[in-house]
């Protein structure tokens, strides 16, 4: 498998992965991802046309009342007040939404292709997939062809700054069952999903403008998912994320104080102690943080010195495919409804991985951060006054009840 600049398979996805790239009628990016042997070998192809007559994404259109209007590219203005960027897409108000109270379409465009189907405006042209991966056809950011990213000031005064949302979005189905979980998908699956994550970082970040790639998953109507089919994104941002950058504050800070890795001293703490611990295989280290702020939340780091997903190697992808499998099983074992049959945990998985171009990456270690706002089987965690008014966080729990629930849930070593 090859053709791509700098995606670099390593011995399994040579031999057992075919990425085949094509473009949808709008002009996006479009990524099959296929574990199918007879589809890695050539004995099959896939479908590349796209029948949909739509128009190029970026072309302009007509309002309610017939009147041309362009393309409105996303912006993103800095808040003078605490320096972070935020992005502004009213395209997105118009996406479909297939899950929960406010679904506004019938019928789910991540599935594939059904000929006859009533909703047929799709974004997978076969019938049938492995993996796929595409751009986001309402992205919260995009580089827009011929629109310059330089910074204007809103209503002309530079207390505030706006530029272009020029980063990237992209979906990633995991599986075509529309009703199926991540959880319940084998380990051969997952492993072909943390493929999509190395090859989509590794071609994303030589990309112009993009300063930071997260590859993140939501699960559930609880959480605000709009869709509801396996599915993660990769959104690649003009700048770094909040979170990110008070990490990146951080682990900079205790170099520069002891000549340490905060993360591989915080992973290594963690091992050490135990208490908190709640998986390891050869590779990767699962632990509940010794501050956590959620009611279930689990960080997941490699063993290795990792700036990156596209650095593993071949066996830490194959260990983390087993590692995130066995946690989101026991994640959605982890509260008892009285029935022992557990529950379909919603859930965030966030991978926090080293900038681009920021010189602190050096000092930065890739980790998987895997949280539930759920604080019970019928009971929530509302982010109320203290932690979205101020963001000081009250925990519902301790990071040590966490683990120990876990540690009914399965064994620590886990292969």
């Amino acid at each position: 498998m090859s053709g791509f600049a700098y995606y670099k398979p390593g011995d399994y996805a040579r031999e057992h992965i075919r990425v085949t790239p094509t473009t949808l009628a709008d002009g996006r990016d479009f990524f099959y991802m296929d574990d199918d042997p007879e589809y890695v070998s050539g004995a099959k192809t896939r479908e590349l046309h796209d029948p949909r007559p739509l128009a190029d994404r970026f072309a302009p259109h007509l309002d309610a009342e017939g009147h041309e209007v362009p393309y409105a590219e996303p912006i993103m203005r800095r808040d003078p007040l605490t320096g972070e960027w935020i992005p502004m897409a009213s395209a997105r108000m118009n996406r479909p939404i297939t899950a929960g109270a406010g679904a506004t379409a019938k019928g789910n465009p991540l599935a594939a292709r059904k000929p006859g189907d009533p909703y047929q405006d799709g974004e997978v042209p076969d019938s049938d997939y492995d993996v796929v991966i595409f751009e986001n056809r309402f992205p919260s950011m995009v580089r827009v062809p011929g629109v310059p990213d330089t910074t204007t000031y809103v209503d002309g005064d530079k207390l505030w700054e706006q530029r272009p949302a020029s980063g990237r979005c992209e979906v990633i189905c995991f599986d075509p069952d529309e009703k199926g979980l991540p959880a319940d998908l084998p380990v051969s699956r997952l492993r072909t999903v943390v493929e999509a994550w190395a090859f989509r970082t590794s071609e994303i970040s030589h990309m112009e403008g993009i300063e930071q790639i997260f590859p993140f998953e939501n699960h559930g109507a609880e959480i605000g998912v709009s869709l509801a089919h396996p599915h993660g994104q990769v959104y690649c941002y003009p700048f770094i994320a909040p979170k990110l950058e008070a990490e990146l504050k951080h682990t900079e800070a205790y170099h520069e104080r002891t000549g340490g890795n905060l993360l591989r001293d915080i992973m290594r703490g963690e091992v050490e102690a135990g208490t908190r611990l709640v998986m390891r295989n050869a590779s990767w280290v699962a632990y509940v943080p010794s501050a956590a702020r959620w009611p279930l939340e689990v960080h997941v780091a490699p063993v290795r010195d990792v700036l990156t997903i596209d650095e593993l190697n071949d066996q830490e992808r194959w260990d983390l495919a087993q590692m995130y499998s066995t946690l989101l099983k026991r994640g959605n074992a982890f509260f008892d409804k009285g029935d022992g049959k557990g529950m379909d945990l919603p859930y965030i998985a966030a991978w926090h991985q080293a900038p681009i171009h920021d010189p602190r990456r050096a000092n930065y270690r890739l980790n998987l951060q895997f949280f539930s706002f759920r604080r019970a089987a019928n009971k929530i965690k509302y982010l109320a006054g203290s932690e979205s008014g101020m963001g000081a966080w009250v925990s519902d729990t301790t990071p040590e009840l966490i683990a120990k629930r876990f540690h009914e849930l399965g064994a620590v070593d886990i292969g």
